[in-house]
């Protein structure tokens, strides 16, 4: 294993860093001696330990941690951290309640590691501090003290040893991934899928949080049951209510029927709130009273009905954030976080990219009616250049870009007739530009402005395209473009697109 030479923060003094293998697991423990406030190279560093981490059946070892408050108003209180993460901060959920008025409701979060602790701010207002240095994310070991407000507690290491569940899953539902990430994931979702617990999903944009939502549905008891999903950020406000309980007729203007809501809609089966940090403050009281009456009053009803939903929310927002801002009920959080996942963005697992991009294209070239494309599969030489990209769009943005090298034929394989020794890889067709697309580069334009030019244009057709695809439902052409519905919104305004545009046969 290299080691390569590190920047050190002025006033920093390390004296323990951790070295991830290809698994993500520490395997050498290194000592750094000496000073603190320049480039230390190789001569600055001792190897102090070698060592293994290796699986238990209990799951994979981590350090045992516990957090004793040093300084403020809760000197001496102390937590064992169970299973891998806590919140401090001074709200009664907390896992480490600091009776401090300068430390925010949700302050930080602090998730244990096989070699460290990772400490994530969660957007308080007086932040979180590291001896003198304010983090945001970062990783320390025993014996760091953290500063929050006119608080400190310090992370020391326990005696017995403690374990996260790794589940021997390669996949869950259609999650794909044996990432030790993914098996994490795997092993939490094991245990919550066949009970009635509200599980609060959390990632990034297109991680896959409503492929989880789906996936607990099929391995629970209300896998019969509906499936009935809640865009929460295509809903006009005004409209909330009426979405998920329902009205009668002549509640408002427009009501001319009754109209059952998405909670008795999903009665017997799972209720899906994507995107919950969009829904307004308002309207959050009434969800919070749902929830934990498990009764709806429909718009202009004065009954209310029992309902019998599992609610599973996903949100890509950080909702503790947004508790601190004012912005999001405390109490809805507590009630909606009873189990909380975290899915890692597909940077995090670039080795199961090979595998879900397989999945991806096998599921696009069935529902196409193509079965032999799909046992056939991608290039080898495709799926490389795959690992190589970052994917900030994650999986979302994966299934396009196999979308696009299928449309534009980068994905076929040429066969090399007989007896020709020399031929060169099939693959090598991915590279060859569909024929006449010369036609449509502006060569007569510099490089910028040809880019320029040619983004613009492509803006244009892949808005037309999308909505003429989805029969002109924006929410749907946002869904599949991965935007939001008022990102395409102002995007058709800024083209200047009108309705005969978008419904143009030429498109």
């Amino acid at each position: 294993m290299a080691l390569r030479r590190g920047r050190f923060v002025v006033g920093w003094r390390f004296s323990r860093a951790f070295f991830l293998d290809a698994a993500g697991v520490p395997a050498v423990v290194v000592v750094a001696r000496g000073g603190s406030a320049y480039d230390m190279g190789m001569s600055e560093f001792v190897l102090d330990e070698t060592a293994k981490v290796s699986f238990d059946r209990r799951g994979l070892k981590i350090l045992s941690v516990d957090l004793v408050v040093v300084d403020g108003p809760s000197r001496g209180a102390r937590l064992r951290v169970e299973g891998n993460k806590a919140k401090v901060g001074s709200a009664e959920g907390c896992a480490l309640r600091l009776a401090d008025r300068s430390v925010s409701r949700l302050h930080v979060e602090l998730e244990v590691k096989a070699g460290a602790v990772t400490v994530r701010d969660l957007g308080s207002t007086n932040g979180t501090f590291v001896g003198d240095v304010r983090v945001r994310d970062a990783d320390v070991g025993p014996g760091a003290v953290i500063r929050c407000g006119s608080s400190a507690f310090r992370v020391e290491s326990a005696d017995e040893p403690a374990f996260v569940a790794i589940s021997e899953r390669t996949r869950f539902g259609d999650l794909v991934g044996a990432s030790l990430e993914m098996r994490q994931v795997y092993a939490v979702l094991e245990r919550v899928a066949p009970s009635d617990t509200t599980l609060l999903v959390q990632g990034e944009t297109g991680t896959g949080k409503d492929v989880v939502a789906r996936s607990v549905h099929a391995a629970s008891p209300r896998a019969k049951g509906p499936f009935v999903p809640v865009d929460c950020g295509a809903i006009p406000e005004n409209l909330f209510e009426s979405e998920l309980f329902g009205h009668v007729r002549g509640a408002f203007t427009g009501a001319v029927q009754n109209r059952v809501g998405a909670f008795e809609e999903a009665g017997g089966g799972t209720l899906f709130l994507d995107e919950i940090g969009e829904m307004p403050l308002a309207m959050q009281a009434k969800l919070l009273r749902a929830i934990e009456s498990r009764r709806v009053r429909s718009v202009g009803s004065s009954k209310e009905t029992d309902v019998d939903v599992r609610i599973v929310c996903a949100t890509n927002r950080r909702l503790a954030q947004m508790v601190n801002e004012g912005t999001f009920r405390e109490d809805l959080y507590y009630r909606l976080a009873v189990v909380e996942v975290t899915l890692p963005p597909l940077r995090a697992r670039k080795e199961d990219i090979p595998e879900i991009a397989r999945h991806l294209y096998e599921k696009m070239m069935t529902a196409r009616g193509q079965p032999d494309a799909a046992a056939r599969g991608l290039p080898p030489e495709l799926v490389d250049g795959l690992r190589a990209r970052a994917f900030p769009g994650n999986i979302r943005e994966l299934r396009n870009v196999i979308e696009r090298a299928e449309t534009l034929g980068q994905t076929s394989r040429a066969a090399p007739s007989s007896g020709d020794a020399s031929s060169e890889p099939s693959a090598r067709a991915a590279n060859v530009l569909p024929e006449g697309v010369e036609s449509i580069v502006p060569l007569h334009l510099p490089l910028k402005d040809a880019r320029d030019a040619w983004t613009s244009e492509f803006e244009n057709v892949y808005v037309r395209a999308m909505m003429r695809k989805t029969n002109g439902n924006l929410t749907r052409a946002a869904e599949l473009a991965g935007v939001s519905r008022r990102f395409l919104q102002r995007t058709i305004a800024r083209l200047g697109l009108r309705s005969a545009d978008l419904d143009d046969d030429d498109v």
